[in-house]
């Protein structure tokens, strides 16, 4: 069951972490990754048009975010190819008939320890940041913002470059 199980209950933030033996870099905060800014696709591009962009770029996945900014989820590339080889979705269709819109998110100031735990079960979370916005009527929200996305690769290769052995 979920509730007993401390990884997940440390991933979805009910418990804090309370590993005695931790690596060198579990207190560390996300944004010491220095991850590079996201590619973000609106949800009316076509799945055609987010192939050539993502081989374009240079990318394998992309959030996609709709205009009010809020996170719809990820579309990958090799998902796209396969969905339209299918036949499941032509070229012309917007890409949320073919996004994962089940991910994690973490934050800025949340730990590599957290994200450990996250990138056990997903192959990448969105890093976002919560920012307080102003309406006209000098009403406040609060918005997420996608800041980047993070991959096991991106972990790991900060841990091996900065490794305290």
């Amino acid at each position: 069951s979920k509730f007993v199980n401390d990884k997940w209950m440390i991933k979805n933030g009910f418990l804090s972490d309370v590993q005695e033996r931790r690596p060198w870099w579990w207190n560390i905060k996300v944004q010491k990754l220095n991850l590079s800014a996201p590619l973000i696709l609106l949800p009316e591009v076509s799945c055609q048009k987010a192939i050539e962009i993502l081989q374009e770029k240079g990318y394998d996945q992309a959030p996609v975010v709709a205009e009010s900014g809020r996170i719809l989820g990820m579309v990958t590339l090799s998902n796209t190819l396969t969905s339209v080889k299918a036949g499941n979705v032509e070229f012309s269709d917007p890409v949320t008939k073919v996004i994962y819109d089940q991910f994690s998110k973490i934050g800025l100031e949340d730990s590599l320890g957290k994200l450990s735990c996250i990138l056990e079960n997903d192959h990448f979370a969105i890093v976002v940041h919560e920012q307080m916005q102003f309406d006209g009527n000098g009403s406040s929200f609060m918005k997420q913002m996608v800041f980047g996305v993070v991959t096991a690769m991106d972990l790991l290769t900060f841990v091996s470059r900065n490794d305290k052995k």
